[in-house]
């Protein structure tokens, strides 16, 4: 169904709505009237808080409806691909719905990428405009790329002008060395220009259904960068999901700490689609700096922390003794599995319980959550509207019963519409019409879904499965073990053998050798790792996961020199 913007802030009231999980249907609506509800509903509200800087909603539509504006003005409408390449600002927030008002497609992408890794999703998504920050890390390389003629438009954000007033004097004087000479000429087009026109974009009429909302970049399971295409039906649909399981939501009054980067799925959905749709106040932090985030936290008092495992750690690991978290409602934990022992250290400290779900970019984000209890080791059940079938991996046409560990594969409205021009990666993707996740799991006699590892990561030892999740968790019951990877390496008898990396404890000391003997008492014979190892830090995306295929790299490099 086509529904004119002057008529979608109407639309998007429904998500007001409480949804019966029963008899649940999403009630597809575009993105950018989120924000109208928000403006309307809240509009003296806080909305966003910038290292100390506030914005109320009022102030924020405003400024994405003369964003929209300008970027019409330069081209802007259906199907046209705009690239955020925005660290966590209100830019970030402002722009996004800027492109999906005007009627254009947000390109996410990664300010920390290289340049050759900029440039290929630059070409493979054929975004013409950049929207981008005036800090030399990020500024040059984009600069780079459009002197190669790459961009019809830059949109150049100013840093201290995001900043509060002495701050931003603080900055100028203080941060100049990392400020980029930014130029005035074509294509470059800074953003108080850009919204010192029209203040209100022209309306422009979206499909939900079909008209797609952003280009999500995701290596999916194939390891292939490759963009997920999510519609305006998909994210509202989950944003609708996920609050028809959520009904102690207080709208309006929600206060959401975001250190998550918002170019990925999860901050992106999960922390801003979800808080505008809530009216919550979005607390942006640039990046992960535990002294800032524990003072923020402290200054801010949030209800709602969404993090990734490490995250949480991390916090437990910064936290002064008597240092209050009982504030804190809402703890959400995604991107990968959180140790049993990880929830109980930040649930003693917050008295907050840690809700783990599951998702993937693919799916919006969002695919389970835990209702209203948690079991142990399970990521919940599937949100309203979601069917969760468990499948053979090989071949995938045999659905398997319950308990049975296999590919978990997922329908529902929040599942993506295919990979942009790639039909072939979508055909693979897509089994009798549902998602392939690439994931193994199963689930139990409730509905609860519980993951077991990666099909990729799985390491086949002498003919057995063996899932490094099952060696990690083990690795974690040990008291001094702070994080820990599990991967498989050649071995000449078995073909692979597990070998588990571990970090240690602040102030707490183990050596390998104790740590193996640990591990013999709690794995059977074929997960017992061949090696350990300790290292002073792991691996981690630029998400805060520990991330598996830089240490798979380093032993191949090793084993090849042995050859």
């Amino acid at each position: 169904m086509i529904q004119a913007a002057t008529e979608t802030a109407a639309l998007a009231a429904t998500l007001a709505e409480p949804a019966d999980p029963l008899a649940f249907t999403a009630t597809p609506c575009p993105l950018g009237a989120l924000l109208d509800t928000a403006a309307r509903d809240y509009p003296d509200r806080p909305a966003i808080d910038f290292l100390g800087r506030g914005l109320i909603w009022r102030e924020v539509a405003r400024q994405a409806d003369a964003a929209a504006a300008g970027l019409q003005a330069i081209g802007v409408g259906k199907g046209v691909c705009v690239g955020l390449c925005l660290p966590n600002t209100p830019y970030a927030v402002i722009m996004y719905f800027a492109v999906l008002k005007a009627g254009g497609t947000v390109v996410n992408f990664n300010p920390l990428y290289t340049e050759r890794e900029l440039a290929n999703q630059v070409a493979d998504s054929g975004t013409r405009i950049m929207v981008t920050l005036d800090i030399a890390l990020i500024h040059d390389k984009i600069a780079k790329l459009a002197r190669e003629g790459r961009f019809d438009h830059v949109i150049v954000c100013s840093m201290a002008d995001a900043l509060p007033p002495m701050k931003s004097l603080l900055f100028r004087a203080f941060k100049s060395k990392t400020l980029a000479t930014v130029s005035n000429e074509a294509p470059y087009l800074r953003f108080a220009r850009l919204i010192g026109g029209a203040a209100t974009p022209r309306p422009v009429a979206i499909d939900p259904e079909q008209d797609v909302a952003v280009l999500q970049y995701t290596g999916g399971t194939t390891g292939v960068p490759k963009a997920a295409m999510l519609t305006h039906a998909n994210i509202t649909a989950n944003i609708q999901q996920v609050l028809a399981t959520n009904t102690m939501i207080e709208r309006g009054a929600e206060r959401i700490v975001c250190v998550l980067p918002l170019f990925h799925v999860f901050a992106m959905t999960a922390v801003m689609d979800f808080g505008v749709a809530i009216g919550a106040e979005i607390i942006l932090l640039p990046r992960l700096d535990m002294k800032q985030l524990m003072a923020t936290i402290a200054r801010k008092r949030p209800t709602m922390l969404p993090g990734v495992p490490t995250l949480f750690a991390a916090i437990c690991n910064a936290a002064g003794t008597g240092q209050d978290f009982s504030f804190i409602r809402f703890c959400m934990s995604g991107g990968a599995p959180m140790s049993l022992e990880g929830m109980e250290r930040f649930r003693h400290l917050s008295g907050s319980p840690i809700l783990e779900g599951y998702g993937l970019s693919e799916t919006s984000v969002v695919t389970t959550t835990p209702p209203d209890r948690v079991k142990i080791g399970s990521v919940g059940r599937a949100l309203p509207g979601t069917i969760i079938e468990i499948r053979d991996p090989e071949p995938p046409h045999a659905i398997l019963p319950q308990g049975a560990r296999g590919e978990i594969c997922v329908r529902g409205p929040q599942v993506m519409r295919g990979y942009f021009n790639r039909p072939d990666e979508a055909a693979k993707t897509f089994i009798d019409g549902a998602l392939r996740t690439g994931d193994i799991g199963y689930l139990d006699e409730e509905g609860y879904l519980f993951i077991v590892d990666r099909i990729k990561d799985l390491i086949l030892c002498g003919g057995y499965n063996v899932y490094p999740r099952v060696i990690e968790e083990a690795a974690y019951q040990h008291p001094a073990v702070q994080e820990a990877i599990a991967i498989g390496i050649p071995d000449e008898y078995r073909g692979q053998a597990p070998k588990l990396f571990v970090t240690l404890r602040k102030d707490v000391s183990a050596t390998e050798a104790e740590i193996l003997a640990f591990l013999n008492s709690h794995l059977n014979r074929i997960e017992i790792p061949k090696a350990v190892e300790i290292r002073e830090t792991l691996p981690k995306t630029m998400v805060g996961k520990l991330s598996k295929k830089e240490l798979v790299a380093e032993e191949a490099a090793k084993a090849a020199q042995r050859r």
